[in-house]
């Protein structure tokens, strides 16, 4: 395995580990360690420091702290003016050159430079400076880059969250409802950060920009027309946002080409489902079905797709799900060498490869979505968001998804069990 496909395995491990600490360790000390641990081990960081901030003092309580000696203050305070600015910041590191500016910085600036720190990570929840993570330099003695930065501020975004909730906890002594909300809270954040790198994985593609998130939402809308509960449908679109991790691993001059690309190419293209499998499979997800959908969303029923050319119901549900979320994002989109494809071409493809390609009832239920938009039925409007108002509305789209839902019939009773 590749150098980049070990740091991202790594990296996404440990974003799963931090998740994993804040959802469900309940000695709130041992998470923060534990968190600081995985944090500066994911980017090899030699020195740093997590602190919690209280209001009632304006203090800056460290609560793990490596490599920053005994002379490194315990608690600092921290003016109103600099809480307002790391507002102003949001969760974005703050380089040292950044942060001359703040009080806090021109206090403690000495000790700050000489234990050699580089980033500042101000932590926000709701709107509310809960503490700030500073961090030294990587041991390779490389700068942050982009990647870096998003990785800690990811990061951080998790611990923040589980500080706010032990100050919650502190507050409401331990309420039910509020455990609930923190437990939705770390929900959303982790779909925020899925949604964040399917961003990056689309970043390296710039002729599919949005797809992997586009094919995350259509998953999703497929799942709510199946009637699936909201957590199986949360697992699915998140399958989707991540179904084309794999390319991370594949050269960008060849995702990137101008024109159809050689069989060579095609071939190491091809690898991606499966390298999106390797990556995705160490990683405790909350929803374990997630790996499978990288691995063979390009499998078709009809037994001709790859990489292991399943059939039909050797194929998992999940991701013919994906699979056909892929497809139509495809089709509908405009390419390098091929413009999107009309709306009446779009519905006679998915009509002619029912049965073949995609599972039937899963066209019927993406056909369904969008019928239902168009006759009002629905007041939801994702179709129309994702495609374009114009597109949706085409006038021979109405009779033509009605033409091929009264046409379809399921291949098998297996995937009719699998629907419900």
């Amino acid at each position: 395995m590749s150098e980049p496909q070990q740091k991202l395995i790594h990296t996404f491990s440990a974003l799963a580990d931090i998740g994993q600490e804040v959802a469900h360790k309940y000695n709130f000390h041992e998470m923060i360690r534990t968190s600081f641990h995985l944090l500066l081990g994911s980017l090899a960081i030699m020195r740093g420091g997590i602190a919690r901030y209280s209001r009632l003092g304006n203090e800056l309580n460290f609560l793990a702290v490596r490599g920053l000696g005994d002379d490194f203050p315990v608690s600092t305070s921290i003016d109103p003016a600099d809480e307002l600015e790391f507002l102003s910041a949001g969760m974005s590191p703050i380089e040292l050159s950044q942060a001359k500016m703040l009080i806090f910085f021109q206090q403690y600036q000495p000790i700050v430079e000489k234990k050699g720190i580089e980033l500042i990570i101000p932590m926000i929840v709701h709107d509310e400076l809960v503490g700030l993570v500073m961090l030294g330099e990587k041991a390779s003695g490389e700068p942050f880059n982009s990647a870096d930065r998003a990785i800690v501020q990811a990061m951080a975004r998790h611990i923040g969250v589980g500080i706010y909730q032990r100050n919650l906890m502190m507050e409401l002594e331990r309420k039910a409802e509020q455990n609930r909300r923190m437990y939705e809270e770390m929900r959303l954040t982790y779909a925020d950060t899925v949604k964040s790198f399917a961003a990056a994985i689309d970043y390296k593609d710039k002729y599919t920009e949005g797809h992997s998130v586009r094919v995350g939402k259509y998953s999703e809308l497929i799942a709510r027309q199946l009637d699936w509960s909201d957590e199986r449908i949360e697992g699915v679109a998140v399958a989707g946002y991540l179904h084309d991790v794999g390319k991370l691993t594949v050269e960008r001059n060849i995702i990137n080409s101008p024109q159809r690309i050689d069989a060579k190419e095609s071939a190491e293209l091809n690898k991606h489902p499966a390298v999106g499998y390797e990556i995705l499979l160490p990683i405790h997800h909350p929803y374990t079905d997630v790996p499978l959908a990288a691995k063979y969303h390009h499998e078709r029923l009809d037994g001709r797709g790859y990489p292991d050319g399943l059939s039909d119901n050797e194929i998992p549900y999940i991701a013919k799900i994906v699979a056909l979320a892929d497809s139509f994002d495809a089709m509908t989109t405009n390419r390098p060498y091929k413009a999107r494809r009309p709306a009446n071409e779009v519905v006679e493809d998915l009509q002619r490869n029912s049965g073949k390609q995609f599972a039937p009832e899963l066209v019927t239920a993406l056909c369904e979505g969008m019928l239902s938009e168009l006759e009002g039925t629905s007041k939801d409007r994702s179709f129309r968001k994702l495609l374009g108002r114009e597109y949706m509305e085409a006038s021979e789209m109405v009779p033509m998804l009605k033409d091929i839902l009264n046409g379809i019939n399921a291949t098998g009773p297996l995937t009719l069990i699998a629907s419900h």
